[in-house]
């Protein structure tokens, strides 16, 4: 899943994105000093054990797209500024900021004494180092800077940011989630980075051991309020029902992985909490626009209309989402109400034969590390059967998914983008000519001078007009034909206090604690 650059399923999702240039861990393991450790141990809140669906590709938080590595980072990085629980942007590195009257300047004040885990001092520097390293190299969230013309640090405690338009969505672009958090030059000169980042948020990473877990410990030398938990061990659980079971037995005290069929009957019980909550993702298929006949728009919309979106999405989530045939869900100022496409197999026969097309066989690339997507991917197979398209469902694990939709290397795929915040982040690196994300090559002149006019426009109204405009084009396009918008399902221990869950998906345990 990307999520939002990054995390598609970036995260996912975007996010995580679920987006999508990504390595893989070393495959061995790797310890940098730290405690460990199990259950409430200690008298500062304990240790908590945290289970995840799948293994980070990497935490190089720049160079990531995988949600699994931003729940960890999240905890690792700090941004200059970030969402609160309402998502709206405040302090975290930066103290303050001002922008000048024409919007082209902002200003932005730095904390004092803020050091990264090892000691080293964090300033002004260090945040011109990591944009321009997005930047340079052209990783994952270089699209966010495309007004940015340039970031000069005058002193040690302020960052300028000269730009050529008006970006009415820069803090969310600096500090919407940790693809754009600050790093530290020697930890990425070293290669570190991608297995022992040195971050300057509440935690620091004690060990990370490939196949099996990541344990941080507390961060003691964070500019904030020290965290009450010693640390935290992030267990990978691909299995929901395994995932449960160890919820179920304390073997660990929280899980973003249950299994979706059993959520309804478990908010009910006694022995956990289990909270839900909309979010800002979506689930979406992409087919591949240069490959024939998927070039074809005729063809795409054929299948968007043999797909049957409340099968899918019961099959997938069990009610735990809302079908959705646009991008932005329902509870953003920004939805747009457009649903063209009706389940109707005879049209969609009628469809594919206007187009020439028969006995049409295609892939469908899946991750079993995001169990719903091969739950979906075997209604979807059905679904086109019945048009004359027969479906090969390709299960691989993250990491070759990830490089394989890298390659262009598939028909079509299914995944998710996680925690989106602005309309920016829906659209623009998704289905830009180019855009870093734009893996199934979509290409319209129209979008593109929408989605550029929109990230500069500072009337709400006129950039609700445009994003709406480019949303039509893109759902008829069928550049990505959407699904679903999930809903956060979390569940812990009630041995575990001070956690909360957010519609962004960001994972945070610095004010969290375990009883004894």
């Amino acid at each position: 899943m990307r999520s939002r650059t990054t995390t598609r399923l970036v995260g996912l999702a975007s996010a995580v994105m679920v987006g999508v240039l990504a390595g893989c861990s070393n495959g061995g393991g790797v310890d940098v000093g730290g405690s460990g450790g199990s259950g409430s141990s200690g008298g500062s809140g304990g240790t908590l054990n945290a289970a995840i669906g799948g293994e980070p590709d990497q935490l190089d938080p720049h160079k990531t797209s995988a949600y699994y590595s931003f729940e960890v980072l999240e905890n690792v990085h700090d941004t200059l500024v970030e969402p609160d629980a309402d998502l709206k942007m405040q302090p975290s590195l930066a103290s303050s900021w001002t922008t000048s009257k024409d919007q082209l300047t902002w200003t932005f004040k730095l904390r004092n004494g803020v050091t990264f885990s090892d000691g080293s001092p964090l300033d002004s520097q260090d945040v011109v180092y990591s944009y321009q390293r997005i930047i340079k190299q052209k990783l994952n969230s270089a699209y966010k800077f495309s007004t940015v013309k340039s970031i000069t640090a005058p002193d040690k405690s302020t960052v300028v940011m000269k730009l050529s338009a008006p970006t009415p969505n820069l803090l969310a672009n600096v500090g919407g989630f940790k693809g754009v958090a600050i790093v530290e030059k020697s930890n990425v000169d070293s290669g570190a980075i991608k297995t022992k980042p040195v971050g300057s948020g509440p935690f620091k990473v004690a060990s990370y051991t490939s196949g099996d877990s990541i344990k941080l410990v507390r961060n003691d030398k964070y500019w904030g309020a020290k965290p009450k938990l010693d640390g935290v061990n992030f267990t990978f659980v691909k299995d929901p029902t395994v995932a449960l079971q160890n919820l179920q037995s304390d073997e660990v005290q929280w899980t973003d992985n249950l299994p979706p069929q059993q959520v309804k009957s478990l908010k009910g019980s006694s022995d956990m909490t289990v909270e839900t909550a909309p979010s800002t993702d979506y689930w979406y298929m992409a087919l591949n626009e240069a490959r024939k006949p998927f070039d074809n728009v005729q063809v795409r919309r054929a299948i968007a209309t043999a797909i049957d979106r409340d099968a899918i999405t019961k099959a997938a989530k069990f009610g735990n989402a809302t079908v959705n045939q646009t991008a932005i869900p329902k509870g953003s100022a920004f939805y747009y109400d457009y649903a063209p496409y009706r389940h109707d197999t005879a049209k969609a026969k009628q469809m594919l034969d206007a187009a020439g097309v028969k006995n049409l066989t295609m892939d469908l690339m899946v991750t079993s590390e995001y169990p719903e997507t091969v739950s979906a991917a075997q209604v979807i197979a059905a679904e086109l059967k019945d048009v004359g398209i027969t479906v090969k469902i390709r299960t691989l694990d993250f990491a070759q998914w990830l490089d394989e939709e890298g390659k262009g290397s598939f028909d079509s795929f299914m995944l998710g983008w996680l925690g989106n915040i602005d309309p920016d982040e829906f659209y623009y690196a998704q289905h830009h000519t180019g855009g870093t994300f734009n893996f199934q090559k979509y290409s319209n002149p129209q979008v593109d001078k929408l989605l550029d006019q929109a990230r500069t426009e500072t009337n709400q109204e006129a950039r609700k007009q445009q994003y709406d405009q480019a949303a039509k084009m893109i759902v008829d396009d069928a550049s990505y034909i959407y699904l679903y918008n999930p809903d956060v399902v979390q569940g812990w221990s009630k041995k575990l206090s001070g956690y909360e869950v957010r519609s962004d998906r960001a994972i945070r345990f610095r004010d969290a604690s375990l009883s004894q």
